[in-house]
């Protein structure tokens, strides 16, 4: 009964600390080539490489994803994430681009709320009438569309 217990008790404290192992393909399309500066899963380089191939080591050991990444960035350094950590200056990465969106539609908005109102142009129709000439002109070639 003890050693049940014990087992139970040693089982729940573990298992959060086992994690799911993490995947390549999860890992290698969140983290960036520090040589080239572009996303691993696409950079071609021996820095690449190496980052892969520690990548895969991680995991052969058990690594969940989470712990890959912290490992990842205790060798590399922060600019191996591909997204920021999202704490001081970096919620600039997250908040500028929302904000040039809602700037945007807000312009928009307002500009066809202007459009709107104007309406046509005052002195008249739009569209200047056909002469007799232009008409008469307009009905003969329409009639060789009837035959």
């Amino acid at each position: 009964m003890r050693a049940a217990l014990v087992l139970i008790v040693m089982l729940a404290v573990a298992s959060p600390a086992l994690g799911k192992p993490a995947s390549f393909a999860d890992v290698e399309d969140e983290v960036m080539c520090v040589s080239c500066n572009v996303a691993l899963n696409v950079a071609e380089s021996p820095q690449a490489d190496q980052q892969r191939k520690y990548i895969r080591d991680l995991i052969a050991r058990g690594y969940d994803k989470e712990r890959v990444k912290r490992a990842l960035v205790d060798v590399y350094g922060d600019n191996v994430l591909a997204l920021p950590k999202s704490e001081g200056f970096n919620w600039a990465a997250y908040l500028v681009p929302i904000a040039l969106v809602l700037a945007l539609i807000g312009a928009l908005a307002m500009g066809l709320r202007r459009w709107r109102r104007r309406g046509p142009p005052s002195g008249g129709p739009t569209t200047p009438e056909l002469s007799a000439a232009d008409s008469a002109r307009l009905d003969a070639d329409l009639a060789l569309y009837d035959r």
